[in-house]
Order: C-alpha cells, then structure tokens, then sequence
C-alpha cells in the first residue's frame, strides 16, 4: 500500500488496537508455537515446526504492512467537511436514473468501506464518479454491471 491514506480517527484508533493485537497476543503466540514444534524433535522432517515458521513470516509481514499503512495515514476532521461536493466523509444521496431507486451513501477510506453499513471508497467506481459532484448534477459511473447513471438528490457530512 503506498500513497497517503485518508481516515476518520476512530479508524486509526481501530487500526492502532488491531496492531498492538499483533505484536502483544499473535507475535508471543507465535513464537510459542515455535518452541513446540522445536521440542518434537528433527526440524528437517518436523512438519508443524515448518507451519510455525511460516505463519510467523506470515505475521511479520501482516505487522510491516500496518506499520507501512500508519505511516502514511492522515486523520481528516469531521468537522470541517465541505458539503458543497461530494467529497471524502460527506453523506451523499442519490437517484439511480435508471432505476430511479434513491439510495445513501457515505464516502470513506478504502479501509472504511463496509457497502451493507451504507459506506463506499472513494476509490470504488460508484465512488470516483461521483466525487467532487454538486447537488443536481448528474454522474455516469462505469461498473461491472455496465454504465449507471446517478442524479445527486442532497450532501451533507
């Protein structure tokens, strides 16, 4: 993941929680496991020590990768969010002109997106069409489904 990150501060709390996790309770976990392994005995035809090992690598690398995603974190305020546009954090509604089914969405972080709570990335393609549209403006998004076309009806944060 590279490039800068934007998300609210309960994320980053979320993201902070989820790798003292890693460190504090897998990291000593995995290690334990290891030292198990290691007293059954021949490591060269030890299939648990090899699993071990490899699910430690695999965690190690899950820890880098957070620690890589923090760096390049920045917290944007709620606050401050300009309504005038869509943009990240602002709650957009929309008409489907094609099947003229209204439908609520928040614009979040890729990291944020969860489509059952309502919340698109920015980056999505729904997500992309529409940013930086103002009420009344109409979006032609291009999806997996083919081209929808979407009428801003109201924004707000």
């Amino acid at each position: 993941m590279s490039g800068i990150q934007y998300v609210t501060k309960e994320t980053l709390e979320q993201m902070k929680t989820e790798l003292q996790r890693m460190k504090a309770v897998d990291r000593p976990a995995a290690s334990k496991a290891i030292a198990e392994a290691r007293e059954k005995g021949d490591l060269k035809e030890n299939a648990e020590y090899d699993a071990a090992k490899e699910a430690q690598g695999i965690l190690e690398a899950k820890i880098a990768a957070f620690e890589g995603s923090l760096a390049n974190i920045r917290v944007l305020d709620e606050s401050s969010i300009d309504t005038s546009k869509v943009s990240i954090l602002t709650k957009v509604t929309l008409t489907n002109l094609n099947t003229k089914k209204q439908v609520t969405y928040k614009i979040v972080s890729e990291q944020e997106a969860d489509l059952k709570a309502g919340k698109i990335s920015v980056t999505s393609p729904i997500g992309k069409g529409i940013l930086g549209k103002q009420v009344g403006e109409t979006a032609e998004v291009k999806a997996p489904a083919g081209i929808l076309t979407f009428k801003i009806v109201e924004i707000t944060a």
